[in-house]
């Protein structure tokens, strides 16, 4: 069975989606330490004259501890970022050929009133697998009753939540090439691999391309079959 152990992100870009449909099992991790910085509760569109803009989710950064763990986090819920975010993407309208189609699917996800960031994000993964046709179950992994009771570092909960779910092959994002051992999992029975998009360029129609934007400006140029051909555009590593 091949997992991958990825964070709960916000409507992340087309990696992570990649990653999803290269694995049999995509369990959110959300027993680690919130990063203020990260992309747990925002991620970048275009912006309406050029360049990009963060979509963000709230979050009342002033009231998170330090050590705050991604599963104890909650967002402020009034409903006024579901309508900000409808505003910050109506730009589209003018020129992408899918934005009606791209509002209908974050509409759906804007129905949950959930307000744990994790089970949050884990329902916008699966409302867009939905509409691009793969399959997604929603898992996390502070619902599955892991054992870190012997756990040492970050590689060895890898290694360990491999192993207490049966898992023979983990795919990881090209950023933990230098800090994880593939040596060190093969010893412990897990073939590590790090999948490495090989994103090509798409007409996003204002005479240039801003890379690595959230799934969602992806969607709003390109088709699902479109999509699903570019998912396979990767190599493992």
């Amino acid at each position: 069975m091949t997992i991958a152990l990825m964070q709960p992100y916000f409507f992340p870009y087309i990696g992570q989606f990649q990653i999803i449909n290269a694995v049999d099992r995509f369990i959110l991790v959300d027993e680690l330490q919130h990063i203020q910085a990260g992309w747990i509760h925002r991620n970048r569109i275009l912006k309406p004259n050029g360049g990009w803009q963060y979509i963000i989710l709230p979050i009342g950064k002033h009231k998170l501890r330090l050590n705050t763990l991604i599963k104890d986090i909650q967002i402020v819920e009034n409903g006024d970022w579901k309508r900000r975010i409808l505003g910050q993407v109506e730009h589209y309208k003018k020129m992408a050929p899918f934005y009606r189609d791209v509002c209908n699917v974050l509409q759906e996800c804007f129905r949950s009133t959930e307000r744990n960031i994790t089970k949050l994000n884990g329902s916008f993964f699966k409302v867009v697998c939905d509409y691009l046709g793969i399959p997604f179950n929603v898992e996390i992994s502070s619902e599955l009753d892991f054992d870190y009771s012997t756990v040492t570092d970050k590689e060895d909960r890898g290694i360990k939540m491999c192993q207490q779910i049966g898992a023979s092959r983990l795919i990881n994002p090209p950023g933990g090439i230098n800090l994880y051992s593939k040596e060190n999992f093969r010893q412990h029975g897990v073939e590590l691999e790090f999948l490495q998009p090989d994103l090509g360029v798409y007409d996003q129609r204002n005479g240039g391309f801003e890379p690595g934007l959230s799934i969602i400006d992806v969607m709003m140029f390109n088709s699902p079959a479109e999509i699903k051909t570019m998912l396979n555009e990767y190599r493992l590593l």
